[in-house]
């Protein structure tokens, strides 16, 4: 072999590591459809942040909004003391809501680890708790037949290098390391992981952070996970936060019940059961996913009115579940007090602001063949003419809460034209 055959060897095989790692990096696309097929029908599930800041009960944020020092705030981990197996509580009530999977806190801004980690003595095990709070999650979310889901923090408000590692080499080539380590940690020890949801890239890049080699190294250790963008990747999924925005790509919009992530005693700001399922149908409609967040107190109570929200919404799923579980893209939104969701060639009208004994779409430009109260299977009579479908017979009083659904069975995929109405209706 010639030095210049030797170079074009090293330089091929150079070339298919790039591209092999690269492929790892964005999770091979090729088969992303096949990893994503059970995300994209859940639909539905919780966010779980629970830490430190969970015991002061001010907010997540409140070892920086409050300018609380690494060593006063660390100390609060040793009044860190929860119930045994509280994930257990959490789990049930994801299911009972309809939820399908689970993301859980792993370590937040603050630093705290949940779990066992060798390259920290501030975890779980080794403070307050005694014990793995992720592996009881972990088994909590198992057993009520849910996927698991980790949130991890990639800004460290803790670690000595968690800022300057921003403009010092060497402290950004300890973190980073750090970083890379625990990720390692929990897609090692804890079985099977189908999500992780990275968090925060401050203050560095995807070259800084090596995001490409953290993808690669996550991928070989969880071949069928799915990853979110927060770490300067595309990922699998985007995830606008606190608003509903659908993408072109796979998406999840994530959603506080209140105004605080963790556990807030004093923030009584809460949606209500309507607006959780009416975000939930928004979601669907565009074949979006929703994750709706509890914050768990000190001890791993779940807030009272948390529970009764979420109990409220899985009533509701329990008789319309079908209408937001593995929905197609839907054309037809615009009502005055109707938002819809679509499977097939049935259309699903959603009245949240219930009109009286007759409910009317317009513009739909389909036959229908049939329609029904999803929430017991009560037929429903209607008229239709070119320019509106009116069903008749209803109730004064809406008959399902806090929306009633109405599954309209079409000749064809439903397509709605407003514009046909203001054209083509007679005018005097």
């Amino acid at each position: 072999m010639t030095r210049r055959d030797y170079l074009q060897f090293i330089a091929a095989g150079a070339a298919a590591t790039a591209a092999a790692r690269n492929l790892s990096a964005a999770g091979a696309d090729a088969d992303r459809e096949a990893r994503m097929k059970w995300w994209h029908e859940a639909r539905f599930g919780m966010f779980i942040h629970w830490g430190l800041y969970s015991v002061l009960g001010r907010h997540e944020w409140v070892m920086e909004n409050e300018g609380i020092p690494a060593a006063e705030y660390e100390q609060i981990a040793r009044r860190f003391r929860p119930k045994p197996n509280a994930a257990r509580d959490w789990a049930k009530l994801a299911r009972a809501a309809g939820q399908k999977y689970m993301v859980m806190t792993t370590k937040h801004h603050e630093g705290f680890c949940n779990f066992d980690s060798k390259l920290t003595d501030y975890c779980a095990p080794k403070q307050g708790p005694g014990r793995d709070l992720v592996k009881e999650y972990v088994d909590a979310a198992r057993a009520e037949g849910l996927r698991v889901g980790f949130y991890y923090s990639l800004m460290d408000w803790h670690h000595p290098d968690g800022a300057r590692c921003a403009t010092d080499e060497a402290a950004r080539r300890r973190f980073v390391d750090y970083i890379h380590g625990q990720i390692r940690e929990l897609l090692t020890n804890y079985g099977k992981i189908d999500i992780l949801w990275y968090d925060v890239a401050w203050p560095l890049d995807a070259k800084g952070w090596e995001s490409e080699k953290m993808n690669a190294m996550v991928f070989q250790l969880q071949p069928q996970i799915i990853v979110n963008n927060r770490n300067k990747l595309d990922g699998d999924f985007a995830t606008p936060e606190q608003r509903i925005q659908a993408e072109k790509r796979a998406w999840e919009s994530c959603m506080t019940m209140n105004g605080s992530w963790g556990y807030q005693k004093a923030d009584d700001d809460w949606k209500t059961p309507k607006t959780i399922v009416r975000n939930l149908i928004t979601c669907s409609r565009d074949t979006g996913n929703y994750l709706l967040n509890i914050g768990p107190k000190g001890d791993g109570s779940i807030p009272d009115e948390s529970v009764r929200i979420l109990t409220t919404v899985g009533k509701w799923m329990d008789k319309n579940g079908k209408s937001v579980y593995d929905t197609e893209v839907c054309q037809p939104r615009r009502s005055n007090y109707a938002s819809f969701t679509r499977k097939g060639n049935t259309l699903y009208m959603h009245v949240h602001f219930w009109p009286g004994e007759s409910v009317v779409l317009g513009g739909l430009m389909n036959k229908v063949q049939s329609a029904q109260l999803l929430a017991g299977g009560r037929p429903v009579k209607f008229e239709q003419d070119k320019f509106r479908v009116r069903f008749t017979g209803m109730p004064e009083k809406a008959p399902d809460d806090p929306v009633t659904t109405i599954a309209i069975e079409c000749d064809g995929e439903p397509r709605q034209d407003m514009d046909f109405i203001r054209k083509e209706r007679p005018r005097g």
